[in-house]
């Protein structure tokens, strides 16, 4: 048949199809690319902010001498009996300020936890000999949704959380969501901010919201496909489609 294709340069084709949509494949899914020369920052501990719960732990050689320095919650006689002592958490008030037994108003807004410890342990120097300060965030929680297999709220007890392991708390992202378009929704100083992170690329880890802060909000968002499945199209309208891309390539060949 006259300007009949070879059957060798279908076969070219098709290779060469499937080698471009494997590259593709790749670029969308991998996680990190090139990542060989990024450092991964694994010190960021999470700052304190107005709004935010602590207890704070003060403990030393001498008990007794520490003891005003740990308020705790009133307990049942049972309780007593047991040795159980709960500390009362201090409230993060508007101005970045807790008010702490014995040396008063303390400014710990924007500190992280090891850096209040100090900060404390100085300030009670006078009253206690080589006293340990224990200082942990309470209500650290985060929300994921969209495209992961367990979307919903959690309460982290680390005091550092990157957005990769947030992500492997919910599961990991589907198959169907999108990695280089995720969406981080933060609140600093009452003001709303976004911003959309490509977890593909390894210098994301370059990013202040890469970190993950209280309250924060992460949204992955469905590919292409998974939206025109959900609008009804489904993968017929998908095979349809690869089908006209072919078709019209061998007309332009036998041409």
């Amino acid at each position: 048949m006259k300007n009949a294709i070879p059957p060798k340069w279908l076969l070219y084709c098709g290779i060469c199809l499937l080698m471009l949509s494997s590259c593709i494949a790749r670029k969308e899914m991998v996680y990190f690319q090139e990542s060989e020369n990024v450092h991964f920052n694994q010190n960021e501990n999470l700052k304190i902010k107005p709004g935010d719960l602590l207890t704070i732990r003060v403990s030393a050689p001498e008990q007794e001498a520490a003891q005003p320095f740990n308020l705790t919650k009133s307990i049942s006689s049972m309780e007593s009996t047991r040795g159980t002592v709960e500390l009362e958490t201090y409230m993060v008030s508007g101005e970045g300020t807790i008010e702490f037994p014995v040396i008063g108003t303390v400014k710990v807004q924007g500190l992280n936890n090891f850096e209040l410890s100090e900060k404390i342990k100085k300030d009670i120097a006078n009253y206690v000999q080589d006293p340990i300060v224990n200082v942990r965030i309470l209500n650290f929680q985060i929300t994921i949704l969209g495209e992961v297999g367990k979307p919903g709220t959690f309460s982290i007890v680390d005091d550092h959380l990157s957005l990769a392991k947030a992500l492997g708390l919910a599961g990991d992202l589907t198959i169907n969501g999108r990695r280089d378009n995720i969406l981080i929704m933060r609140e600093i100083d009452g003001i709303k901010t976004n911003a959309y992170l490509d977890i593909t690329d390894s210098g994301v880890v370059n990013s202040p919201y890469y970190n993950i802060m209280q309250n924060d909000v992460i949204y992955i968002e469905p590919r292409a496909a998974r939206r025109q499945a959900a609008g009804g199209l489904g993968v017929v309208s998908s095979y349809l489609s690869i089908a006209s891309v072919l078709i019209s390539f061998v007309i332009l060949l036998t041409r």
